[in-house]
């Protein structure tokens, strides 16, 4: 069959649209119609050039949400008509890593996933007879796309799909930091680095589990009033504040008789490795938990003082929140509906697929939260 796309057909170079072909589901594969797609960070990322892992030329994106319209043989736990979030980090709940219940990285399909390919080791995506690599495992930057039956979340089917699939990322990165990896606790003090929309998502899950004290730090001014919107108590712009930013953070977060000051948890969405010390440092002495989110570049590296953890404060990393995504993700989706999570107001702009590189440009711009991609 044939399916539009915006192909990356070499790193740094804009995305182009044109026709694939797409070859149908093979055994515990399904065929995904996409009906919305976000455009995140990741991707432009990727795009860049910047990412060890990306591979050219490759239909992007993996913040999507659609419709089953084809299963291939040995599928059951979706039927054609099913409306499902593709996930990037699938969950067999087989392998070693999904029966330990200590992770939610499921290594099933991890290796030919990383190759841009689907568990048979070949792609599903052609041009003028020249394959195309698969994206993260979901490849949402097309109309349509096939996926392994272990990367569906099947979701409700009432969940509006322009604002579902944030949830295919964002929102479930930076609320799963908080409950999943952080465990925060309510009357916790938390810092979060870095406003976009992975912060903003950890901001409102910090307020959905009660923390006390939300500081949010940003160079960009104007995410003071969105940073606000989703629960924020203070802001800091460190471009402003006249002194070093860490000494700073920790004055603020002394609170009655505990004058040590540092927040229980910190959180970098950024990407910065510079960015990433801070944290760590801004977290308290002797229990304080410092959350690594953002991805940094290839071969970068963070240069912490080994006493900062000798001192009891904890450095983790998360992935997709610590999400179980097949389990996890439709139970998100139903917080999004009921009212407990908000995600339209994150939904800045939307645009035709024609228009796909608008989005980046907005991004880079610094004027959208999430540009979506309707189909």
């Amino acid at each position: 069959m044939k399916t539009r796309a915006a192909v990356a057909f070499e790193k740094a170079k804009p995305l182009e649209i044109v026709e694939l072909d797409l070859e149908g589901p093979k055994e515990g594969e399904v065929l995904v119609e996409i009906k919305a797609t976000g455009i995140c960070h990741t991707d432009d990322f990727t795009l860049s050039g910047r990412d060890p892992e990306g591979l050219f030329p490759a239909v992007l994106g993996h913040e999507g949400a659609g419709v089953v319209v084809d299963v291939g043989p040995g599928v059951k736990s979706v039927k054609k008509g099913d409306h499902v979030i593709p996930l990037y980090t699938p969950e067999c709940r087989e392998c070693p890593s999904c029966l330990s219940r200590k992770t939610n990285l499921c290594t099933a399909i991890r290796t030919t996933q990383g190759q841009g390919v689907m568990p048979d080791g070949t792609s599903r995506f052609s041009y003028k007879g020249k394959m195309v690599h698969h994206y993260m495992g979901t490849s949402t930057f097309s109309n349509y796309t096939v996926l392994p039956e272990i990367a569906v979340a099947k979701i409700r089917e009432d969940a509006p799909f322009d604002k579902v699939c944030y949830i295919g990322c964002g929102v479930t990165t930076g609320i799963g930091a908080v409950i999943n990896t952080a465990k925060v606790e309510p009357g916790s003090t938390a810092i979060v680095f870095g406003l976009g929309g992975i912060g903003l998502n950890v901001i409102q899950g910090l307020r959905l589990v009660g923390a006390d004290m939300i500081i949010g730090v940003d160079i960009n001014n104007e995410k003071k009033a969105w940073g606000e919107r989703f629960g924020m108590t203070h802001f800091v712009n460190p471009n402003e504040i006249g002194e070093d930013l860490v000494p700073y953070l920790i004055n603020m977060t002394k609170r009655g008789a505990d004058q040590i000051g540092g927040a229980d948890y910190t959180f970098d969405c950024t990407g910065n490795v510079d960015v990433m010390r801070a944290a760590l440092e801004s977290a308290h002495r002797g229990w304080g938990q410092s959350i690594i989110i953002g991805v940094a570049g290839a071969g970068e590296e963070i240069r912490p003082r080994p006493f900062q953890l000798v001192t009891g404060r904890v450095w983790k990393g998360t992935a997709f929140g610590g999400a179980r995504g097949r389990t996890d993700v439709p139970k998100i989706v139903d917080w999004y509906m009921e009212g407990k999570i908000q995600i339209d107001p994150m939904i800045t702009h939307t645009l035709p697929l024609e228009r796909i590189n608008e989005g980046f440009d907005l991004m880079h711009a610094g004027k959208s939260i999430r540009t979506v991609v309707i189909y």
